[in-house]
């Protein structure tokens, strides 16, 4: 992979940036790839609001049959607005993701322009693994797979002080964290008024004291950190099923499980890692299953972790703390996210599901540090 700030230093090949499908030509992939492609062929997956991606078809010389491009916006002014989100996921495969266990795809080629609005991913294609659904939710093997999944992100850099030297990496300062609470407010009132007669008046209620507790929330518990995902959600993850040996008293058998893996790392940070642990959970099973599954969730996710010193209690409590992630990340998804019918249903269930959490586990009233 090339780094964003240094054009020869790392992938085969001396292709600059690709802006459009139309730049995706077999030259052009040849350059990126460092092997001969004769023929490549681009089609556009999803909807393009936060950038472009594209399933390019390949013939060639030991290339994959096919890999994923991800482009910034069409528009330029979009790419301006988005620069900081692409920075953060050219950060994510060129620098850190050799660092982690998680399961993410794998880059092919990384490369940035000036402030990063402009770049090329090309990525591992991950299909047949179907995508997960936010609206519908999940059940408990695909929980279970992906909160495993979520502590081989953590783990490995659990409270690692050189992640603050790393640039575009910091925790969330007081002068953000008051920034971000006095916007709050305001995008909670843009949400309501276009979500609102989809929520319960008490999930409203639950939402105005995520906002008044929001500056010190942010703040709160420095001394646990790690590379956190930011949007670790169901629309986010992939999974595939696969067969992995089981030994007991016969012979070896084949049984199915579920692997995971993560994709749009535009959310990348450093925070409370249970942060991303508590939106999953809280956002991605619907309160019934949840009030069944969520205490065996955060064992599997804490005994994936297997850090040291930390125990079951401090990790369920930081997931109590953490579950006003999820009313955070959708408000503010709403208010300021290109109004659509399946994403005004998606946030409105993510609320739903994550303000029955926060209330049933008083989540507003625990401990800041």
């Amino acid at each position: 992979m090339t780094s964003t700030d240094a054009p020869d230093s790392g992938v085969p090949g001396s292709a600059d940036v690709a802006l459009t499908a139309d730049d995706l030509t077999p030259e052009w992939l040849t350059a990126a790839l460092g092997r001969p492609v004769r023929t490549a062929r681009a089609v556009a997956v999803g909807t393009g609001q936060i950038g472009t991606v594209y399933r390019v078809f390949l013939e060639g010389d030991g290339v994959p049959g096919q890999i994923l491009a991800k482009l910034p916006a069409a528009d330029p002014a979009a790419r301006a607005m988005l620069a900081g989100a692409y920075r953060q996921e050219i950060l994510f495969y060129t620098r850190l993701a050799d660092t982690v266990s998680v399961r993410a795809p794998h880059c092919y080629y990384a490369r940035s322009r000036g402030d990063c609005s402009e770049f090329t991913l090309l990525l591992e294609d991950m299909a047949p693994a179907r995508p997960g659904d936010q609206l519908a939710g999940c059940g408990l093997p695909d929980a279970e797979a992906a909160v495993r999944n979520l502590a081989a992100l953590h783990a490995p850099r659990w409270c690692d002080p050189t992640l603050l030297d790393e640039q575009g990496l910091s925790r969330t300062t007081p002068e953000e964290a008051a920034m971000l609470a006095e916007y709050y407010g305001p995008a909670l009132d843009t949400f309501l008024d276009r979500i609102g007669d989809r929520l319960d008046p008490a999930d409203a209620d639950t939402l105005r004291g995520c906002v008044e507790h929001s500056a010190a929330w942010l703040l709160a518990r420095p001394e646990r950190f790690a590379l956190v995902h930011g949007d670790y959600r169901l629309d986010n993850l992939l999974f595939a099923a696969r067969s992995a040996p089981v030994f007991g008293a016969g012979p070896v058998a084949d049984v199915e499980s579920v692997e995971v893996t993560a994709v749009d790392w535009q959310t990348l940070g450093l925070a409370l890692p249970a942060r991303d642990l508590a939106f999953f959970i809280g956002t991605s099973l619907d309160p019934e299953s949840r009030r069944r599954h969520e205490r065996r969730l955060v064992e599997q996710y804490w005994r994936a972790l297997g850090v040291c010193g930390y125990t079951v209690e401090q990790c369920w409590q930081d997931y109590v703390f953490a579950l006003p992630q999820g009313s955070l990340i959708a408000v503010f998804g709403a208010a300021f996210g290109t109004p659509s019918p399946r994403g005004d249903a998606m946030f409105a269930a993510m609320t739903r599901r994550s303000c029955a959490a926060i209330r049933e586990l008083s989540a507003l009233g625990a401990e800041p540090a």
